[in-house]
């Protein structure tokens, strides 16, 4: 999973997200809106793809954000016995899946 900002270049501020959750197994990616990086904003967005992805979350990998590195995080992933792992810092193709649907579904490019 990975957040995907959208400050259109100014950082300063809120700005909205875009969570997406991919499958490596299958591909299959569902995306969901965040007002924030807030924990509660992502674990209820990560709670809502659980509940309508076609199978069970063996488990979830994310990159080393304090939005997923945290201990609610955890929490949530141990109360439903789901696996939680996190990309080496400094390695960004260790989230290659995730970022190739960010690309194809989440970021656009305009000109």
């Amino acid at each position: 999973m990975d957040l995907v900002g959208h400050e259109g270049g100014n950082a300063v501020g809120d700005h909205a997200y875009t969570l997406t959750v991919t499958d490596i197994a299958t591909g299959w990616t569902e995306n969901r809106s965040v007002p924030n990086k807030a924990r509660k904003c992502v674990i209820a967005a990560l709670e809502e793809v659980a509940k309508i992805m076609p199978f069970p979350l063996p488990g979830v990998d994310s990159d080393n954000g304090s939005e997923f590195i945290n201990h609610h995080l955890l929490v949530w992933c141990e109360q439903r016995s789901i696996t939680f792992t996190r990309s080496r810092p400094g390695s960004s193709n260790d989230g290659a899946h995730v970022e190739q649907k960010n690309w194809a579904v989440v970021r656009t490019v305009v000109g």
